[in-house]
């Protein structure tokens, strides 16, 4: 039950009622059930505080410390919680629909069973903290700062409508994305079948022609080029990024041509990917030995294409490169598929023997 003298201080206002917080540290705040409707509480010091179900709709709790609360069941609909401290917190069963949540401190937080429907956490620090079975259709986590320790069951589908689950907020975050735009459907679409990824080093000027011919050649067969210059500066961060556009890719080019200038982690990372893999070098060149049995070793990467200039990669273009790799792509497709059917089997009659 609220206690009476204490709500009154707080609706004085927030200065009366940090004064007053300093010179009680000891009493206990008990502000379960109050009605704090946009109230102005922009940093007040409620640590500690219990304030399970109160109705906090639409208040101001920009700053405010809130460490070890209880906020379980509060309604904190379209609430202000930027850069809040709510540590340790209990806030399951919350309503956090829309709530700004910018930048708030989440660690070791409970936000077990809360709604954070449309909720905005972007850099909020969420180390430790418990979201599973909370409800996160249209959350944005964009640039979340640690890991949760719990994140089961998460909810992406509005109340009414067949409920899907996934374990991972960043995960929730992508398929929201893709369940709700066309657009972002159709650009995963093109990445996955019209995106070529063109690694190599093409700075020096002669180099420079071998590239805009092997882009302009790739446009021409309605494939999207994209490029990536490698030097011995690539770092791990860059090698997961091209890890990554390789794996969305349709298929890889990779110009082994003065094979100095590739670093070896890149050669020993991208046959990883599974997708076609197509090298290809200037004649008189020489790749790297750890390269020349690839295609012995991985069934996605394709024979050597040599060329000797601009024009002579234009003319091989379509019948040693792209057709080859797309050819590759499709039985790699099937061979996957089949591998599932035949997983799926012996998992069924697995079950059955049982």
């Amino acid at each position: 039950m609220t206690n009476l003298v204490q709500f009154e201080i707080l609706k004085e206002g927030v200065e009366l009622w940090n004064k007053w917080r300093a010179q009680n540290p000891g009493v206990a705040i008990d502000l379960s059930g109050s009605d704090l409707y946009g109230a102005n509480l922009s940093r007040v010091n409620l640590n500690a505080a219990n304030l399970q179900r109160a109705f906090l709709e639409k208040a101001d709790l920009g700053k405010a410390d809130l460490l070890g609360a209880n906020l379980s069941y509060a309604n904190l609909i379209d609430a202000n919680l930027f850069d809040a401290n709510l540590t340790g917190a209990n806030l399951r069963r919350a309503n956090l629909y829309g709530a700004n949540l910018i930048g708030a401190n989440l660690r070791a937080a409970n936000l077990t069973g809360t709604t954070l429907a449309n909720a905005v956490l972007t850099r909020a620090g969420i180390d430790r903290a418990k979201v599973s079975g909370s409800r996160v259709y249209g959350v944005n986590v964009w640039g979340l700062e640690g890991e949760f320790e719990e994140q089961r069951d998460l909810i992406i589908t509005h109340k009414g409508q067949p409920k899907i689950t996934v374990d991972n907020i960043k995960v929730a975050q992508l398929i929201y994305l893709i369940l709700n735009s066309a657009e972002i459907r159709d650009a995963i679409n093109t990445f996955t079948s019209k995106t070529v990824l063109v690694l190599g080093r093409f700075l020096p000027p002669e180099r420079k022609a071998i590239l805009e011919a092997l882009k302009n050649g790739l446009r021409e067969y309605n494939l999207i080029p994209i490029v990536l210059e490698l030097d011995r500066r690539m770092n791990k961060d860059f090698s997961e990024t091209i890890k990554t556009l390789a794996s969305l890719s349709y298929f890889v080019i990779a110009d082994l041509t003065n094979p100095k200038s590739s670093p070896l982690e890149l050669q020993g990372r991208l046959p990883d990917c599974q997708i076609p893999f197509v090298p290809i070098i200037k004649v008189g060149e020489q790749p790297l030995s750890m390269l020349v049995d690839f295609p012995k070793t991985y069934t996605w990467v394709l024979d050597r294409v040599p060329y000797s200039s601009a024009e002579g990669l234009i003319k091989v273009l379509k019948s040693e490169i792209i057709d080859p790799a797309i050819k590759k792509h499709n039985k790699l497709s099937f061979d996957e598929a089949i591998e599932q059917r035949i997983r799926s089997a012996k998992d069924f009659l697995g079950k059955g023997e049982k």
